[in-house]
């Protein structure tokens, strides 16, 4: 197809075409999990095990993601469909918020459907819509509050104030964003900047600034208070954990550069948005830029790109100071390449300006042809990611392989248990590792609980705060541990009578290996449980 034609098409009816994206990408992800493709990886499955034990918030994370699985459990049950179903929604949501601002309320429908196009073959995003981890609710409430900060500022079609009702938004916005990831107190200080910027440019109306410290602080009032009330009567180790995770405290706060860490991260920016993709998201990021702090307005040949200083001051306020934080953090400890995961919501956004400028302007032959060969190599990575497992791929050469496995592991466990165990009810499972314990809690048929054995050299976590099993003294066990660590802990000589093992086990997914796991079989529990001292939050 011509590029006059494509064009001439999306402009009839770009409605139509962002509905088909979205919905054929909703179709997708559906039958991805339905149909088994990949089990839940390991925060997923301690995600669904925190449902059973729904707080205020929880050690690492904060408490909507459970809230929202638990929501799930009710049309499809403690299934993988039911853990999933928020991510599945969430990620059918969020192209439509974004729609909202850019079609609807910037009056840009094709720059708003490439930017859809952007969202729909992003790695980064296609993972948020099948795993159901605090990104996904995380990334639908803070293009909510772009939304709600741009209202903010800018008056009605008539000229009139819009009144408190975006501040109301913005509040509910950012305290719910703060119940799915603590990253979002961070708004704060981007509405603070975003409203600098516009008292430099004397864009500012009336009455802004006391109502932003009102919705602000009623947003903390919102999804902070709940994790302080709980972090209170929990010695702060949530808060703690947090410190400790980003380098302030602990072994990561012994030396201030690391250069070691930044090609990783770097790599993983590249991979979330296709290097492709990710470069036209640089420079469109750059004309942003430049529009608000110098009101360079955009020659004829690249009029497409024409943002006014409020919409480019939104873009630039919510894609380079996190974009740019994170990278600058990435010299001084690890950075997790998900924590950077909101500046590609305006990072889609710039994507899709500029695909969009370069669509109508003066594009060379070798230039259409390699924008649509950008196209189709994304669509293709989608379908390959979704239908892997149908292929005949070598699990050696298959990057997906180390998630795979724990259904039947779990099964084994079980069977194990049936085998060895004259009374199969009086046996409890653990490991010293929370996502081996997450998995058995969740694949272990009639999805027992499952306990985490405190050892000093490992970090935290939720299942340590839950402790030991007090209740079963005198039952049997089964220890699960990871393959690459067969060495029966110390501890367990005085937590049971007696020890039998190791045995291996190499799980399969479909019948091809994955992973190994070693076990023993623990007879008679003593009721001994490891103290937690010296611990690494």
């Amino acid at each position: 197809m011509s590029r006059t034609r494509l064009l001439d098409s999306l402009s009839a009816r770009p409605g139509l075409w962002a509905f088909s994206i979205v919905a054929l990408g909703t179709i997708l992800r559906f039958w991805f999990v339905a149909t088994g493709q990949l089990g839940l990886v390991q925060d997923e499955a301690q995600y669904w095990d925190w449902t059973r034990h729904l707080q205020l918030t929880y050690y690492s994370k904060g408490p909507l993601i459970a809230w929202i699985i638990d929501a799930g459990k009710l049309f499809f049950g403690d299934t993988e469909l039911g853990v999933r179903l928020g991510a599945i929604i969430g990620m059918a949501v969020f192209p439509w918020l974004v729609w909202i601002l850019v079609a609807k309320l910037w009056k840009r429908p094709i720059a708003a459907l490439f930017s859809i196009f952007a969202i729909a073959v992003s790695p980064l995003f296609e993972a948020l819509g099948v795993l159901m981890t605090t990104d996904n609710p995380f990334v639908i409430f803070w293009t909510l509050s772009m939304i709600a900060l741009y209202l903010c500022y800018t008056p009605r079609d008539d000229g009139e104030d819009r009144g408190w009702w975006p501040f109301l938004l913005l509040a509910v916005a950012y305290g719910i964003g703060i119940l799915a990831k603590y990253t979002m107190l961070g708004l704060a200080g981007l509405a603070v900047l975003h409203g600098l910027l516009l008292v430099r440019r004397g864009l500012l109306p009336r009455h802004y600034w006391p109502r932003l410290i009102v919705a602000l602080f009623s947003g903390v009032i919102i999804g902070f208070l709940p994790t302080f009330i709980w972090n209170m009567a929990n010695d702060f180790v949530g808060y703690k954990h947090v410190f400790y995770l980003i380098g302030v405290e602990g072994k990561g706060a012994q030396k201030l550069i690391r250069l070691s860490r930044v090609p990783e991260y770097l790599g993983a920016q590249l991979g979330f948005a296709l290097p492709w993709w990710f470069v036209l998201t640089v420079i469109a990021g750059w004309h942003a830029l430049r529009r608000v702090w110098t009101d360079a307005a955009p020659d004829s040949s690249r009029q497409a790109f024409s943002l006014d200083v409020p919409q480019a001051s939104i873009l630039v306020v919510y894609f380079w100071p996190i974009t740019l934080f994170f990278l600058a953090w990435s010299f001084h400890t690890k950075v997790l390449a998900n924590w950077n995961a909101v500046s590609f919501v305006a990072g889609s956004i710039l994507c899709g300006l500029q695909i969009e400028r370069l669509m109508l302007s003066d594009l060379s032959r070798a230039g259409w042809r390699w924008l649509k060969t950008g196209f189709a190599v994304s669509v293709l990575l989608v379908v390959f990611v979704h239908v892997h497992q149908l292929l005949p791929i070598p699990p050696s050469l298959n990057p997906a392989n180390r998630l795979k496995g724990w259904e039947d592991m779990g099964q084994h466990m079980h069977q194990v248990v049936h085998e060895h165990f004259a009374d199969p009810d009086r046996v409890f499972y653990f490991s010293n590792v929370y996502d081996i314990t997450a998995e058995l809690a969740f694949y272990v048929p009639g999805q027992p609980r499952a306990y985490c054995l405190w050892e000093s050299d490992r970090r935290m976590n939720q299942y340590d705060l839950w402790g030991g099993p007090k209740q079963n003294i005198g039952w049997n066990a089964v220890l699960v541990l990871r393959g690459d660590s067969p060495s029966c802990p110390q501890a367990i000589a005085d937590m049971f009578q007696r020890v039998s093992g190791p045995y291996r086990y190499v799980a399969l997914f479909r019948g091809e290996p994955t992973r190994p796991f070693y076990y023993y079989l623990c007879y008679g529990y003593t009721g001994v449980w490891p103290v937690q001292e010296g611990a690494s939050f």
